[in-house]
């Protein structure tokens, strides 16, 4: 008999996907001891090892996957089909590739519901970061491409971004608030529709307890100020992918700053990082996500209560 970690550990799954297979799928039935704690036997580990292989290896969808092996055990084959045994385990890389390919299928012909399972399948296979970055964020710069190129319709281009978009918006309400940190304005200026960039750092300052007001792509000037003043923003996050954006978004920050001088500001997409003269390279942020944490701590929180850190409660 083995605990739920031992099985995690055994099998490579996390203890929260085999959770969920059992919950949502009756996928196996483990015994319980008289505390309540699960123990599987060497059956139950075979089956969720079978499940795995289906779900990894042959691409099958959890429930299509725990269907087959019911059927199996209840109507055993006479010759059981043959699995390669030196078949090749997909790397996380191919695996994200996959998921990503047959969410966007399945947005780009408006298959909604097969699209939700699926992404609710990755969160449960690969947790939130890995799916968010390695994953929705690659069909979202996917889907503008298409757009672009004129291989995606503008109905189709909407459809995909709005359902993605509202994905990520979804978990903005799970993180703590910390009230030392700025309160932030996130937007992309009229004439910007591509929002991924500004999607991920929302995001990034969300989950280190920034309060942040999402106001997405081609938000129109009017009114920006009433919700800078009403709402007591301290930090404005400013997004463009196109350089022929960047004369109408130094206006808009002047603008902002003539009637806000307490506000600060940062700036960031591609529009930016191509920009060989910008007029504010102080404010733009870091190519790399993995740079942020640090320039945030150094420049845009000097002010915080002593001893407070990024994504800190003072205490």
């Amino acid at each position: 008999m083995y605990s739920i970690k031992q099985v995690a550990a055994m099998l490579d799954i996390r203890a929260v996907t085999i959770r969920a297979w059992e919950n949502r799928y009756n996928a196996v039935t483990p015994e319980r001891t008289e505390s309540g704690y699960r123990m599987y036997t060497e059956e139950n580990v075979e089956d969720l090892r079978w499940l795995k292989e289906q779900v990894e290896l042959h691409q099958t969808n959890i429930s299509e996957a725990v269907r087959m092996l019911k059927e199996n055990k209840l109507n055993p084959p006479e010759v059981a089909a043959p699995i390669p045994i030196m078949a090749p385990v997909p790397s996380m890389e191919e695996a994200y590739e996959r998921m990503a390919d047959q969410i966007y299928d399945s947005l780009y012909n408006f298959q909604g519901e097969r699209a939700n399972g699926l992404i609710d399948f990755g969160f449960t296979m690969y947790g939130y970061d890995s799916m968010f970055y390695h994953v929705l964020v690659p069909i979202l710069v996917r889907v503008g491409d298409a757009w672009e190129q004129g291989r995606a319709s503008v109905a189709q281009e909407h459809f995909m971004t709005q359902l993605i978009s509202q994905r990520f918006y979804q978990f903005f309400h799970l993180f703590p608030i910390y009230p030392h940190l700025p309160k932030v304005l996130a937007l992309c200026p009229e004439g910007e529709h591509h929002q991924v960039g500004l999607l991920l750092f929302s995001l990034f300052m969300r989950k280190n307890g920034a309060e942040v007001l999402y106001l997405g792509a081609n938000t129109p000037e009017e009114g920006i100020f009433p919700i800078i003043r009403e709402q007591k923003i301290k930090l404005v996050c400013l997004s463009i992918t196109s350089p022929g954006l960047l004369e109408r978004c130094d206006q808009l920050i002047e603008r902002i700053k003539n009637e806000f001088p307490h506000i600060r500001f940062v700036l960031g997409g591609k529009g930016y990082e191509r920009a060989e003269h910008a007029r504010y390279p102080q404010w733009i942020m870091p190519e790399s996500s993995a740079d942020w944490q640090s320039w945030m701590e150094r420049e845009y929180l000097s002010e915080r209560p002593p001893g407070a850190r990024f994504g800190q409660a003072n205490n």
